[in-house]
């Protein structure tokens, strides 16, 4: 059988990371890498493993890939506190590595709860995530906060789902939603990416154009239209940020120097969540 290792970065996730780890159990190696969190997060990663890394925080991307290279395996199942493993999901990995892998990943369909209900249009489902990788032939790769896996080779299609419990409500989304929105601000002002305005005017309400209408958001009922919105949102702050960015440094003004106060990443989701049934589906 080949081999495998879980990893999971944290940051003040004691009120999620017992549920993924518990999902994580049938795993041979698990390896957690926190950022220095404040709360329980690593007391109680140390009750399911012995490989529990504190180390800075270098980023999103930085992180992960850090988390792969303390891995004893090169097969790698790579989750966020927020997540689950299903049933079925673990049923199919562990037969697909009772042999050798024929691909290098595997993207296995991601399904949110949010808003008291199972999301599953205006984008966010399937939302395939490249998760079961070699990481002789991946690396995690993107512009921060948004990481994804490079892969060299194919990816193939698993059936069985991860959940996420990504927001514990609205607030928590709009709170997540500053924190991510000046990051990418950030990055693209450091990348020198332009077309603020642009972005602002006509990306903001197409995004929500295309949730809502093209990809069918209205079908999750009054919090597909709330989701659309709060995506549009996002897409205008993101540029309004950059475009507040390049004033401040035009009048002289470091806009890194300048006080940030969304409350950062410390976002709680329900102590046990829903599992996934015919009633709430």
């Amino acid at each position: 059988m080949t081999d495998l290792t879980a990893t999971v970065i944290t940051f003040n996730e004691e009120d999620n990371i017992r549920d993924c780890l518990q999902s994580l159990q049938w795993v041979p190696h698990i390896v957690v890498v926190d950022s220095g969190s404040t709360d329980r997060t690593v007391e109680i990663a140390k009750e399911f493993t012995e490989h529990v890394y504190v180390t800075d925080w270098p980023g999103h991307i930085q992180q992960k890939n850090r988390a792969i290279d303390f891995a004893p395996t090169d097969w790698i199942l790579s989750l966020d506190a927020d997540e689950r493993v299903t049933p079925e999901l673990r049923r199919e990995v562990q037969e697909l590595l009772s042999s050798e892998p024929r691909s290098a990943g595997f993207s296995m369909p991601r399904l949110t709860w949010h808003l008291g209900r199972w999301i599953r249009h205006g984008g966010w489902y399937p939302d395939r995530k490249i998760r079961l990788f070699d990481r002789r032939k991946a690396r995690w790769a993107g512009v921060n906060p948004h990481d994804h896996i490079e892969l060299d080779g194919k990816a193939s299609a698993l059936a069985g789902e991860i959940l996420h419990y990504s927001y514990r409500d609205l607030h928590q989304h709009i709170d997540r939603v500053d924190f991510f929105t000046s990051i990418a601000a950030r990055e693209n002002d450091v990348r020198g990416q332009r077309g603020h305005l642009f972005g602002m005017f006509f990306r903001a309400p197409w995004k929500f154009i295309r949730m809502y209408l093209f990809k069918k958001g209205w079908k999750d009922g009054f919090a597909g239209f709330i989701l659309a919105s709060i995506a549009a949102f996002s897409v205008f702050l993101k540029y309004a940020c950059l475009w507040e960015r390049r004033t401040l440094r035009r009048r002289g003004i470091d806009p890194d120097s300048m006080p940030r106060h969304h409350r950062g990443p410390e976002w709680r989701a329900p102590r046990r969540p829903p599992e996934v049934t015919e009633a709430n589906q």
